[in-house]
């Protein structure tokens, strides 16, 4: 059974950060991209950032380039998404999101809260 089970959250001030993790479980991920997903209440889900599990290769959401990081750990099969300079605006649900690289499979995380105050 695949789990995607989130850490990290919480509430802090802007310009504070906060480390998210992502610790994944239940089957091999060499062959998947993990991402980290965020939603706003009110609005849609948004991708945020992406790791190739295989390669370490990154991808990031234009709102958060420069401040946000994702790395891996391969020995702890985890995920994590530093969060440096936070805004109010980056306040959401975080989500952990496992995509395979060719297939259609796709796995979620039940997601962890990250609240920004001004």
């Amino acid at each position: 059974q695949v789990q995607l089970v989130e850490s990290g959250g919480g509430l802090v001030q802007a310009g504070n950060s906060l480390r998210l993790s992502c610790a994944a479980s239940g089957r091999t991920f060499s062959n998947y991209d993990m991402g980290w997903f965020r939603q706003a209440p009110g609005k849609e889900r948004e991708f945020v950032a992406a790791i190739r599990w295989s390669s370490g290769s990154t991808n990031y959401a234009d709102s958060v380039k420069g401040r946000f990081t994702i790395s891996r750990d391969n020995a702890k099969n985890t995920v994590y998404l530093q969060m440096n300079s936070l805004k109010p605006e980056d306040t959401a649900v975080y989500y952990c999101n496992a995509r395979h690289t060719w297939m259609t499979t796709e796995y979620w995380g039940q997601g962890t809260q990250v609240t920004v105050s001004s």
